[in-house]
């Protein structure tokens, strides 16, 4: 008998397993082919590309070698050394905020969803999410668009969130005394060739700043508007980091669409006042409203706090040294105790978590039509909340787009909020502060 001839063959491979089946797959990213380069495509796998990856000795001349005698490569001093990174997000709070990110948009049908935890005072981001996602484990059906990080790389016009920030800017600015500004609201208002009504089309009478928040009126915005110099709102609304990126380690953050804090045009100014006409990612959002819960300091967003290098060294991030005082803490208090008013307000006081304080604000934004003009059957819904209100632990943000058969995103969000603050509370046994 002639012998058959055996061969046993050994190939190096390279690949990810991400254990959590696509859990924070827009933080993560993933590894892909382009051609013949095999590196990190999205994600945290492509801001960190240099240290996460692993430069290979000889795939043929060395395989037993790494394998059998796990012999440790020399180190170049002429390249970036490699690295593990240890993130700021908490695998529990991620998977319980995608849960409710989930169940947004399959009750609503909503085009997209998203939202952020954040720490402001230290920037550190606990949970980030967006649906559509993808499983970074499988991924070679899905779109490009899929992979896109939304929360960095698309732009929105957020609606009555920003009310706060301009109110806090017409305070700190000294352009309205709160305790003595008042508006005869007759429910719209005629700017340049413009009427501008409030959601509902009806007239308050006489409302102060605290009414104005409570009910979002935009008359009433555009009242305090009309106070601020025009060079003012952009000196803010720079500070505010509204008209540059974060600075975010997560890759392809864009800037917003701001342009018209350029404008002289008074009806530009009156938009930007009830938060139409400017549109920003949602990170610079939530990123600017963290002003008003650390005491009117802007800290830089982040999902890396440290690294740890395979040559023994390691880096620590620490942003709060490099915070910007946007407002003053006295300002910022103020404006927080107007927005706790707020959250005690909605839905007649149903809303309020018990024994804890929280500021809080819904926006409702109409969507732009690329043709012009906006869509008169499409919203942006938004909200945001920090607590306990008076030493806030977290920030959360929320928004889903175009969500069907519901108008306002007080219907759609204060209740994912509401699930998400009572189990941070738990989670992180946060006391009670009222």
């Amino acid at each position: 008998k002639k012998a058959v001839g055996k061969s046993i063959q050994l190939h190096s491979e390279k690949w990810r397993v991400y254990p959590m089946k696509g859990t924070a797959a827009h933080v993560l990213g993933l590894l892909g082919y382009n051609e013949d380069e095999f590196a990190g495509r999205y994600g945290l796998e492509r801001s960190y590309e240099d240290t996460l990856k692993r430069e290979d000795v000889d795939l043929y001349t060395n395989f037993f070698a790494r394998i059998f005698h796990n012999v440790k490569k020399l180190v170049d001093p002429t390249k970036a050394p490699e690295g593990d990174l240890i993130s700021t997000i908490d695998p529990q709070v991620q998977l319980f905020f995608e849960s409710e990110l989930k169940d947004v948009q399959e009750r609503w049908d909503s085009a997209s969803v998203g939202g952020i935890i954040l720490n402001p005072k230290t920037g550190e981001v606990y949970a980030l999410g967006a649906l559509p996602a993808f499983d970074n484990n499988n991924f070679q059906n899905e779109s490009i668009d899929t992979f896109k990080n939304p929360l960095v790389e698309n732009v929105y016009e957020m609606g009555s969130i920003m009310k706060p920030l301009v109110v806090a800017m017409a305070i700190d600015s000294n352009s309205i005394d709160p305790a003595t500004f008042s508006y005869y609201d007759e429910g719209s208002v005629r700017v340049e060739d413009y009427t501008i009504k409030n959601f509902d089309g009806k007239g308050r009478g006489t409302v102060d700043v605290q009414e104005i928040l409570n009910q979002s009126l935009n008359t009433g915005m555009v009242a305090i508007g009309k106070k601020v110099p025009k060079d003012t709102y952009r000196s803010y609304f720079e500070n505010y980091g509204l008209t540059t990126k974060t600075g975010i380690d997560l890759p392809n953050e864009i800037s917003g669409l701001t342009s018209n804090l350029k404008s002289n045009r008074n009806i530009e100014f009156a938009n930007i006042s009830f938060g139409q006409g400017l549109a920003v990612t949602p990170i610079s959002m939530v990123h600017s409203l963290s002003t008003l819960a650390n005491g009117g300091k802007r800290v830089t967003p982040h999902v890396v706090k440290k690294i740890e290098y395979t040559n023994g060294f390691s880096k620590t991030f620490d942003y709060t040294e490099s915070a910007v005082q946007v407002i003053t803490p006295e300002t910022a208090a103020e404006v927080s105790k107007m927005l706790v008013n707020v959250f005690d307000a909605y839905n007649n006081g149903t809303s309020k978590l018990p024994n804890y304080s929280v500021a809080a604000k819904t926006g409702t934004a109409q969507i732009p039509n690329p043709q012009g003009g906006y869509y008169g059957d499409r919203n942006l819904h938004s909200f945001f909340g920090y607590f306990p209100a008076y030493d806030p632990q977290f920030i959360i943000f929320l928004y889903t787009v175009n969500p069907k058969g519901v108008k306002y995103s007080s219907q759609t969000l204060i209740k994912p909020f509401q699930n998400t603050a009572k189990y941070l509370i738990n989670y992180y046994n946060i006391p009670p502060d009222r």
